[in-house]
């Protein structure tokens, strides 16, 4: 079973690699991008072939290690 596991900031979190990454697409030329927020995303295969429980099993690793929850949202999609 595979599964995308995206990381993101919360609202109202700065975000100065995002920021960074605007002023290097402005100083390229590159018009009309504004709101660059920067994440992380996750390709996991898991031998689970239980969706429900791949799921928790992937919300437990989020919880402990792929995000920090305090200034970080995730989301889960088990294809």
């Amino acid at each position: 079973m595979k599964a995308r596991v995206v990381v993101t900031l919360k609202t109202g979190v700065l975000d100065p690699q995002g920021k960074a990454i605007e002023g290097a697409l402005a100083s390229l030329g590159i018009a009309g991008v504004g709101g660059v927020r920067q994440g992380k995303v996750f390709d996991i295969e898991l031998a689970q072939p239980d969706a429900d429980a791949a799921r928790e099993t992937l919300k437990a690793a989020c919880e402990k290690l792929l995000a920090n929850t305090v200034i970080e949202n995730y989301t889960i999609d088990i294809a």
